[in-house]
């Protein structure tokens, strides 16, 4: 497999295994977490009651990964980004699993998602989406920018149309879009992408509806400060988590995430065993940082054991979408 083609895949693998790592702990405090699991370094089922994935088992994915490779279907059928198609996917995929009337996806999302069904344009729909599902499915999107900003902001922009319209949305998107981006083409040192990421929020800030929130990059800068000051993993763990936020805000997750592949070096693997543990959205946070992680260091960079296990139980032909998003970026 050439270089790309390993990262791609990498990329992929990043997303399911943050997903489903984080999906045990996810919504839960850094407290409740050791209480309950100690550390998490495998693939655990969801403890019972579990406020949104109770019954899941080990190893299993959640909307993270599934609207990811729902945009991936997307740009593949379409060679391309097209917004009514993503919004028509996400509205047959939510009623398939019973997403109207649970809390299995987001609340931007949803909201989005019944105004469309409501009759709402899905060039409207997305209006107020300022959370942080326009990022955790955009792993395809950043594939599909190859590392160049412009193309990469218009295509990230066209995904957040239906549910995450916002300039705060879109900007936070781009910021792992483009770092993604970067990483299959080659890059692996996270400090060699830190100008794209600050180049992309920019250009993102200027795209859909103006919409409040904390600075992304002024929190990405702080986020990375702190990462730099700690003397421990566990000290920049809860100065992330205190200070930055690891919830569904847009403006906490990117800058948090961010933060941990800078923490982690890159490694993939340790990237979404912290973001496990961290406390917060943690299967999201998994998913985000695993996906940037993953175009860093590729698919060689996780433990087979852990692939073999991603792909049987959630039934992901990584090989597949792999070849066929290269094929796209490649002609």
């Amino acid at each position: 497999m050439n270089n790309i083609k390993n990262r791609i895949k990498g990329c992929l693998i990043g997303v399911a295994a943050g997903d489903a790592m984080g999906m045990p702990s996810s919504m839960m405090s850094p407290e409740k977490i050791r209480r309950i699991f100690g550390k998490i370094d495998s693939f655990l089922p969801a403890p019972e009651g579990h406020v949104i994935h109770g019954g899941m088992k080990a190893g299993e994915i959640t909307d993270d990964t599934l609207q990811t490779l729902l945009i991936a279907d997307s740009i593949i059928a379409n060679k391309g980004v097209e917004p009514e198609d993503i919004g028509k996917r996400l509205i047959l995929w939510a009623e398939s699993i019973g997403a109207f009337n649970s809390m299995l996806i987001g609340p931007s999302s949803l909201r989005a998602l019944y105004a469309i069904r409501n009759g709402k344009s899905v060039y409207e729909a997305g209006s107020a989406g300022d959370t942080n599902g326009a990022v955790m499915r955009i792993a395809a999107v950043g594939i599909f920018g190859r590392g160049d900003v412009k193309q990469t902001v218009d295509a990230v922009e066209k995904s957040c149309i239906p549910t995450h319209n916002t300039n705060i949305a879109i900007a936070g998107a781009s910021a792992v879009a483009i770092a993604i981006g970067r990483g299959i083409m080659g890059e692996s040192d996270f400090s060699s992408i830190l100008p794209f990421v600050y180049e992309a929020i920019d250009e993102g800030m200027t795209r859909g509806v103006d919409w409040y929130s904390a600075s992304i990059a002024k929190r990405l800068k702080l986020a990375l400060n702190i990462v730099d000051n700690a003397q421990s993993v566990e000290e920049a763990m809860t100065g992330l988590y205190e200070t930055i936020g690891a919830g569904v805000q847009i403006s906490e997750a990117v800058p948090t995430c961010l933060a941990l592949t800078k923490l982690v070096k890159g490694d993939p693997a340790q990237a979404v065993i912290t973001a496990a543990n961290l406390g917060g959205d943690c299967d999201t946070i998994g998913a985000i940082s695993g996906a940037v992680c993953g175009s860093l260091s590729g698919e060689n960079a996780f433990p087979g054991e852990w692939v073999d296990l991603l792909s049987q139980v959630n039934k992901i032909d990584f090989d597949y979408y792999t070849n066929e998003l290269y094929a796209l970026i490649k002609e």
